[in-house]
């Protein structure tokens, strides 16, 4: 039987581990990036070498910044970026996709899929397509040198799940044939609403601010002088303090809400902790002290991050917007969209993802549940 061929989208950490694995386990690959920088090299020499959980070397098919050189004659598109790129993706994507493609954001954020879709309609886009999010990236890696990527762990279990639920097995049984990891989920409301990076991101960031701003990792000959910055501090273990536990507390009650009124039971943070890392469901600041995982991961090195420009537009942004429609307040999750918007001097609700952006202003409860398991409305 002819191998699925894959267009992985995206050259960060994340695109890089995923095609240099899947053209290591022999399946055909086009690795598409947007801007030329990243993958001069690679362009030249279509090999990536990948170190870590997975070794070898992965031959790709074709590197390119043409979307629609990457995407023609493809079966499976895997959108591997940032949330804020999704829309720009669907934008080059849409004059060029077939029929029977499937396009798998890893991950969706929170309603990615439906962002997705949205944009492919006001581009006139009519392939019949299927698009589907996962609820979080597969790999755990960096790329550490041109053409070299090193995976530090792959997820055991990632659910997805795609506009249009009965297409959710035919997802996972096409994946799978690359991917056992990937698992049904329930429906691209749970994937998304189960995203608890949107709780624990930005509220831990924006809540240390001063500390962040002042913190670096600048040394001479390995001391620290008098006048130098403090070091980075212990993101989840420093920064997560009692006070600022129980304003995640607060902001996740809040996510749980919203998922409750669109008729669905999201995990909560204590569950997924549990679920994730097993150990005794205590308050959710002894949870995360007491998780090895996150002894070591550092704060970000500035203010000018993901945790903040793509967690608050992509994440909380949607989860408020539904909840304001729906009239689930949410004012825990607007004050963290505010400081953030404060912060970076912009205005992340009218930047973020709104029901207006998402195509789903003004739906009934189930006229957005029709909508997530693609039935017209």
């Amino acid at each position: 039987m002819e191998k699925l061929k894959f267009c992985v989208l995206g050259a960060g950490n994340g695109g890089l581990a995923m095609a240099g694995h899947l053209a290591i386990m022999g399946f055909p690959v086009n690795l598409y990036n947007r801007g030329k920088k990243r993958i001069f090299s690679l362009s030249m020499i279509k090999r990536l070498r990948v170190r870590g959980k997975v070794e070898g070397y992965g031959k790709l098919k074709m590197v390119t910044t043409d979307a629609g050189e990457a995407v023609t004659g493809t079966d499976v598109l895997m959108v591997v970026t940032p949330a804020t790129a999704h829309r720009f993706i669907a934008e080059a994507c849409a004059p060029h996709l077939q029929n029977g493609q499937i396009i798998v954001l890893n991950p969706g954020r929170t309603f990615g899929a439906l962002e997705f879709r949205q944009v492919l309609k006001e581009k006139g886009c009519s392939a019949d397509v299927i698009i589907a999010e996962a609820e979080t990236l597969l790999y755990a890696s960096r790329a550490s040198a041109f053409g070299e990527v090193r995976i530090y762990g792959i997820k055991k279990e990632v659910p997805v799940a795609s506009i249009g639920a009965h297409n959710i097995p035919k997802v996972v049984d096409t994946l799978r044939e690359a991917f056992p990891q990937f698992v049904p989920g329930d429906d691209i409301f749970k994937t998304s609403l189960n995203n608890i990076g949107s709780i624990f991101h930005p509220a831990i960031t924006i809540l240390n601010t001063g500390w962040v701003e002042n913190s670096s990792d600048l040394k001479f000959l390995g001391i620290r002088l008098p006048g130098l910055k403090t070091p980075r501090f212990r993101f989840y273990v420093d920064g997560c303090s009692p006070s600022v536990a129980a304003v995640l507390e607060k902001l996740d009650e809040e996510r749980v809400a919203v998922a409750a009124a669109l008729g669905m039971r999201a995990m909560s943070a204590k569950d997924w902790f549990y679920f994730s890392y097993g150990g005794k469901k205590n308050s959710l600041y002894e949870m995360i002290h007491s998780n090895p995982a996150y002894q070591r991961i550092l704060s970000p090195g500035s203010l000018n991050s993901r945790y903040i420009s793509e967690d608050v537009p992509c994440s909380l942004v949607p989860i408020a917007s539904v909840g304001e429609m729906l009239g689930v307040p949410t004012p825990a999750i607007k004050s963290v969209i505010y400081l953030a918007s404060a912060i970076h001097k912009k205005d992340y609700w009218k930047e973020g993802r709104t029901v207006e952006k998402l195509g789903i202003a003004g739906m009934t409860v189930k006229e957005l549940r029709a909508y997530a398991i693609g039935e017209d409305v």
